[in-house]
């Protein structure tokens, strides 16, 4: 979302900072803050696109059936597995004792008792930056396809894709001129940034006031107040979350321009052999899978601490097992392949997917595990992504439709980012993936609140947000209703989406996702006993229990 606002920022700034008066405090005007947990909240009662969680639960609460608590595996790039939010709800493997250096299970996993992390060294090391996918797929084939006549029609299957990933690769991996000046806009905004909050500083006497600390504080003079405007209208502009203080902003600007300037550099710089220096698998062995080590949390948890808070359940029915395969940069498709197949094995019931990339060169092992997790009836739920790319002709991995297979798995629900107009002016965000062919719903994504680490919440934006959302209602019905197979929740919660009455945002939705809906708890609770009781689903379990 910086990148879509960043050329408005600028022109305010240089407004502000260049020929422009010196605006009085009572002329900038500041929208309200976000509503907390808008995420949960219903329409009717709250007038707002939430899910409706708080009927659900009360609906649910009134069955005489006791819920068979679900474990949702969190792949992501780690857990705080110490904050007092997630870590009552913890899976626990009982099987596994403890911190004592012994297989107790024989998994292959030593001290798996909380999950595991497919990102780090039997030694302890852990990996948390790596380039991204295309850069690996380029200079892994550079030598053998650059400046060179290539006859594909002579190539086997698999060196054909090989063949067209590195051309992929080779196309996108330059910079643009586009991203190099976004890229300048958001080192020079950063810039400017520091510059106010140093000034703020001296006098604030705080490093990480927020929003409403500064909007109350009145400047000693005209530094100040220009240092004060100058902050406020960024914040605003950026659509930064004014909860956040301004160290951690700035923190998290650093973190865009660093990431962005190794993109800048991916084509003329091989990528440094970090996994062979830590996890030291051999990668492209498959069978050698018992690498890694039970520190679930890694050096970054920001993200997956996020996820996991909002899949996680108050109610005492939802277990978070983590596994740790998702690095700060593309993950690689032996860690994701072997994260599926783990929580598969130790009885996860929905996987929560926050994560993708353009290229999977590894594909047929990701791909495989998706239809073994189907094969164990469990559900996969995946984040579209935040491009703004239309599925429908832009694809991303992982992928419910395999050209390997020859088929499209359907136990994987993928999820776009929806938003509400208190939140963002309307029902879209302007950063989410779509396309009705690919993504099957949308849940909402923008300025979502839940945990941080350090026992700290915020808000976050991202179909990464929304995924977990999905998985949460997902747990519920598994939980409740667990009779239901992967499929069939799938198919209840798809159904059960909530779809506006209006002719033109209905036609607009229906360009986004398969439903043309944003998924509602209490909508998918409510189908998911009445399909149970119908003629259809009694009469599909007595012919499939007669086979």
């Amino acid at each position: 979302m910086i990148l879509n606002r960043i050329k408005l920022f600028f022109v305010i700034l240089l407004l502000v900072l260049g020929t422009a008066p010196v605006y009085s405090q009572s002329a900038i005007q500041f929208p309200n803050q976000t509503s907390k947990n808008w995420q949960w909240k219903d329409l009717a009662t709250d007038s707002i696109h939430g899910i409706s969680l708080a009927n659900a639960q009360h609906f649910l609460s009134s069955l005489p059936t006791t819920p068979t608590p679900v474990i949702i595996a969190v792949i992501d790039g780690g857990i705080d597995t110490n904050h007092t939010y997630i870590k009552p709800f913890l899976w626990s493997n009982e099987k596994e004792i403890p911190n004592n250096n012994i297989d107790d299970d024989h998994n292959g996993y030593i001290d798996d008792v909380h999950g595991w992390n497919f990102l780090g060294g039997k030694d302890g090391q852990n990996i948390n930056k790596l380039p991204s996918e295309k850069a690996r797929v380029y200079h892994a084939y550079k030598s053998l396809y650059e400046n060179k006549v290539i006859d594909t029609i002579s190539l086997t299957k698999s060196d054909k894709k090989q063949y067209q990933n590195w051309i992929a690769a080779a196309n996108q991996i330059d910079f643009s001129e586009e991203e190099r000046a976004n890229l300048q806009y958001v080192r020079m905004s950063r810039n400017i940034l520091n510059r106010v909050t140093t000034t703020l500083y001296k006098e604030i006497l705080d490093s990480n006031f927020n929003v409403e600390k500064l909007e109350a504080y009145q400047p000693y003079g005209r530094i100040g107040l220009e240092a004060k405007i100058v902050y406020l209208k960024t914040i605003t502009v950026l659509g930064v979350d004014k909860a956040m203080g301004a160290k951690e902003i700035l923190a998290d600007l650093n973190e865009y321009v660093e990431s962005k300037e190794k993109m800048e550099q991916e084509k003329e710089q091989i990528p440094a052999p970090i996994r062979s220096q830590i996890v030291k698998d051999n990668y492209d062995d498959f069978s050698d899978r018992f690498y890694g080590n039970n520190d679930i949390m890694g050096p970054s948890a920001k993200h997956g601490t996020h996820v996991a808070g909002l899949a996680s359940d108050q109610s005492n029915v939802i277990r978070i097992m983590g596994i740790r395969a998702v690095p700060d940069g593309d993950e690689y498709d032996k860690d994701i392949a072997l994260g599926i197949r783990y929580a598969v094995d130790n009885g996860a019931k929905v996987i929560n997917m926050s994560f993708g990339k353009s290229f999977s060169p590894q594909q047929a092992w990701v791909d495989s595990a998706i239809r073994y997790a189907a094969a164990k009836d469990v559900l996969l739920i995946h984040s579209a992504g935040n491009e703004k790319y239309d599925l429908n002709t832009k694809s991303v991995y992982p992928n419910p439709y395999s050209d390997i297979f020859g088929d499209t798995a359907n136990n994987v629900i993928t999820v776009a980012a929806s938003s509400d107009p208190s939140v963002s002016g309307g029902l879209l965000t302007d950063f989410s993936n779509y396309g009705n062919k690919v993504v099957d719903l949308m849940s909402p994504g923008d300025k979502i609140y839940s945990s941080t680490p350090n026992n700290n919440f915020g808000n976050l934006s991202g179909t990464s947000m929304s995924a977990p959302i999905v998985s949460h209602i997902a747990a519920l019905i598994r939980a409740y209703f667990p009779q239901l197979t992967a499929k069939e929740v799938k198919m209840v919660l798809m159904k059960s989406c909530w779809t506006p009455q209006d002719k033109a945002t209905k036609t607009t939705l229906l360009s986004i996702c398969k439903t043309g809906g944003i998924v509602n708890a209490s909508n998918a609770v409510h189908y998911a006993q009445e399909y149970i009781a119908s003629p259809s689903y009694k009469k599909s379990k007595f012919r499939k229990n007669k086979n």
